[in-house]
């Protein structure tokens, strides 16, 4: 059977020609790796010492500071966002609504134990049970400050 489709899945060579080295600048030029004699070898470390001038400073790559935001998601970290936002209030009483199918609604209370990415935990303060809590179906979050019911 003969295809009239192109050749998608052809091999990709495997040449150092595809892909040109760059020099990084203020990086040393690389190295040729040859084997040499003892006595080469003392007397090529001795000539790479002196090309070494004083006026060359080693090159100091620059570490970063401190990020705005520490490395992760976004979503669960960033208050503008629901996950975000929940986590600062970990530890508190909260009451949440929940939407279950078109238009049931459902109100669970607990204290906020932990927030993932798609749910929540509420811990029932009678019985210490933890519940797990889809996310997408929260309509309402009251939460309460400490003291009141």
């Amino acid at each position: 059977m003969i295809s009239n489709y192109p050749d998608y899945f052809r091999t990709m060579p495997m040449s150092p020609e595809i892909m040109p080295e760059m020099e990084m600048p203020g990086a040393p030029p690389p190295e040729e790796t040859l084997e040499e004699t003892p006595e080469e070898t003392d007397e090529s470390s001795d000539a790479r010492q002196n090309q070494q001038t004083p006026s060359q400073a080693p090159h100091i790559t620059p570490t970063p500071t401190s990020f705005e935001m520490a490395p992760g998601s976004p979503i669960q970290q960033d208050i503008n966002y629901v996950q975000g936002y929940l986590r600062t209030q970990i530890g508190k009483r909260v009451r949440v609504t929940f939407l279950l199918g078109t238009g049931t609604m459902q109100d669970r209370t607990g204290i906020l134990e932990n927030v993932g990415i798609s749910y929540i935990i509420l811990r029932e303060e009678g019985t210490n049970a933890r519940e797990l809590a889809d996310i997408y179906s929260i309509k309402f979050v009251v939460i309460f400050d400490n003291g009141q019911s």
